[in-house]
């Protein structure tokens, strides 16, 4: 095991000591926050695989409600109805602290909030039932996706924090406190040997005084 490049000193052993106990400690708190990030994490990616199940069952189901519209209704007329669209929806951005990491929050933002009729952007009289319950269905869909997205992110995020913490956690427990321990022993073994060489020279002296006297 590798030691620091440090006088062995008195003032340096107990300078050593301090940063041992600090990380230590800093350690323990690393360690517990990993243990929790991941909790929440395995969380999210449950949270994501649900969701994401139910976006793409949502999915298949308006794509077919398209294909009945489309089978009833001539591609040109199809096209132009939808080709104009009377809503306009933005998205509204936030961030939510979670164990430290700032994660979205998305929300839509709809122009004409309250006005159903805006969905859809055609007359009724040339048009079908079908293509009115395919959009209204992917209508429907678009929060599901914003939320899917706004988890998917999450997830990215807390995969960065799990893995930087991670690091820090090794590097501390296989590196830094090591490294610390192996030099505090190897200060305390020469202090230990220059005390014992100290006593030893003292001794003879004392021999030497008493054999003069």
């Amino acid at each position: 095991m590798t030691k620091l490049n440090v006088k062995p000193t008195r003032m340096e052993l107990t300078r050593l000591k301090r940063r041992l106990v600090t990380a230590t400690r800093g350690h323990k708190l690393l360690k517990d926050k990993q243990d929790e990030l991941m909790r929440v994490f395995i969380g999210m990616i449950r949270e994501n695989q649900a969701l994401r199940a139910e976006v793409e069952k949502d999915l298949h189901e308006s794509f077919q409600e398209f294909l009945l519209a489309s089978a009833v209704m001539s591609p040109e007329l199809l096209e132009q109805a939808v080709a104009y669209p009377k809503e306009s929806i933005s998205v509204d951005i936030e961030k939510k602290n979670i164990m430290s990491v700032n994660v979205p929050v998305m929300n839509f933002i709809r122009k004409l909030e309250g006005d159903e009729g805006s969905l859809y952007p055609y007359g009724f009289v040339q048009t079908s039932s079908e293509l009115d319950d395919a959009i209204a269905k992917l209508y429907g869909i678009m929060s599901k996706l914003l939320k899917l997205a706004e988890v998917e992110k999450a997830c990215q995020l807390m995969a960065d924090e799990i893995e930087k913490t991670r690091r820090r956690v090794n590097a501390l427990e296989y590196r830094t406190i090591p490294e610390l321990e192996e030099t505090i022993k190897f200060i305390v073994m020469k202090l230990d040997e220059s005390e014992r060489s100290t006593i030893t020279r003292l001794m003879k002296v004392k021999d030497i005084i008493r054999k003069e006297a």
